[in-house]
């Protein structure tokens, strides 16, 4: 097996002596601020620094800095709400940073200070899962245990297996990527101790279901995900929930790929060439016809987004194949700015006027009789049962789209409320080598539509 310097690509991919103190320096006067900002204010609250951050497991140039706020458990939800979120602003304002009010499970405020994006969440002060009140609640016992367990070099483990699954696309947990949180790769390393036994482990045993449980509470089976990773300080919650199929999958092919031949480029992301005409020979090529629905997008965050546009897709789908006609392949994108897309490539797109409609069987005089006072002498017997021959509503996929995406219709498309508000205010539906001609070499739409035929692209080094 080829050698590897992983102390050559940890050098790349840590942060640096003055990242790492100025990140640190950063948080602990942000720290610092709150914690005065409230004794000033007779607030009874403490900031923790939270995440990667705190764990020392970050990423070179990605340290999202996250500060908790946290609260005694008899305080009042609204005045948690208020008195954290006014913490939070006086620390960015006494910071002169810019701030934004987000939501999760309750609001948080999110500064911008010295180019870092710093999060402010209210939180309860918990010392067990038993007491959560909200999701959030855990972070701080879930950055207690990892700074309790994981050793020093494990560090560099985690920082490793994380760049390699950022490099291969299938790291971070949310909806968009469907991946590996944080969390869960410390996690990873902690039980199977280093960054290749991951990845051996991955190879060799996972399969759909596999559990891993840390503190063995053996609540494993109570879960149906592809991955389930019991939460050492939650048995009651898999860490894995968010980790799809499609994501764990090519985890473990990737996995496979570097150890039957390591390289130092699956740290890095696969550098791909390619331009419109690349991508436009390359849907030509395939005989299908692709299908793409046009249309802005909703001005909501991106954890409603991308479900809203997965729902739309596949309720797409089934409208379409119920009508007869066949998907080959689909897909969703936005920039969550200007432009969405729905991609539907189409392996069968037109078809006859007539149709073959069973009716009853022979055997059953009553339906036969209902059937036959419909259709008469158009009808006939195939071989115990009667068909009759009527005329499709639509002979073309374009035509049923068009009549669907309208406010007379689009009842019956399974969709997110802000989607299918966008869809009635107006929607294209365009070929793709229409679409493609309209966009140039720098779009980043091109990296979807050549990922779309390129699938297996990032899984190989």
């Amino acid at each position: 097996m080829p050698e590897i310097d992983y102390q050559k690509i940890l050098r790349r991919i840590k942060p640096s002596e003055s990242e790492y103190s100025e990140v640190n320096d950063l948080a602990v006067n942000l720290i610092s601020i709150i914690n005065s900002v409230a004794a000033n204010n007779n607030i009874d609250a403490r900031a923790v620094l939270v995440g990667s951050v705190a764990k020392d497991t970050w990423l070179a140039g990605k340290a999202d800095i996250d500060i908790f706020i946290e609260f005694p458990l008899n305080t009042e939800e609204s005045e948690l709400k208020d008195k954290g979120l006014f913490l939070g602003y006086e620390c960015i304002k006494r910071m002169q940073g810019q701030y934004e009010l987000r939501y999760a499970s309750h609001p948080y405020v999110t500064g911008l200070i010295n180019g870092f994006e710093i999060d402010f969440v209210p939180c309860y002060s918990i010392k067990d899962s038993s007491k959560l009140k909200s999701a959030v609640d855990r972070t701080i016992l879930h950055t207690e245990y990892v700074k309790k367990k994981l050793e020093e070099e494990q560090k560099d483990d985690v920082i490793l297996l994380k760049k390699f699954m950022e490099s291969i696309e299938t790291y971070g947990s949310e909806f968009k990527v469907g991946g590996f949180a944080g969390y869960l790769c410390e996690l990873l390393v902690l039980y199977y101790g280093s960054f290749t036994q991951v990845l051996e482990a991955a190879s060799d045993y996972w399969h759909y279901g596999y559990i891993i449980d840390l503190e063995n509470f053996n609540t494993g089976s109570g879960f149906s995900d592809p991955l389930v990773v019991v939460d050492p300080v939650d048995k009651n919650r898999n860490v894995a929930a968010a980790l799809t199929i499609q994501k764990m999958s090519e985890f473990i092919i990737a996995s496979r790929n570097f150890l039957e031949n390591p390289k130092e480029e699956f740290f890095s992301k696969k550098i791909i060439k390619y331009n419109v005409n690349l991508i436009k020979n390359g849907f030509n090529k395939r005989g299908t016809k692709t299908i793409l629905l046009v249309f802005k997008p909703p001005e909501v965050p991106a954890d409603a987004i991308f479900p809203q546009l997965k729902k739309t897709e596949t309720s797409l789908k089934k409208i379409i194949e119920r009508a007869g006609f066949q998907v080959y392949g689909s897909g969703y994108w936005t920039d969550q700015t200007n432009i969405a897309i729905i991609l539907l490539e189409m392996l069968v797109w037109e078809l006859p006027i007539i149709k073959k409609h069973a009716g009853p069987y022979i055997w059953s005089k009553k339906h036969q009789k209902r059937f036959l006072d419909k259709y008469g002498s158009n009808a006939w017997i195939e071989n115990d049962q009667w068909m009759v021959d009527i005329e499709r509503d639509y002979c073309d996929v374009e035509s049923l789209l068009r009549d669907f995406l309208t406010p007379k219709n689009i009842k019956h498309l399974k969709s997110g409320k802000h989607v299918k508000e966008e869809i009635l205010n107006h929607v294209e539906i365009v070929d793709i080598d229409h679409f493609i001609n309209s966009i140039d070499d720098e779009d980043l739409l091109l990296k979807f539509l050549y990922e779309y035929i390129n699938k297996s692209g990032n899984i190989w080094r």
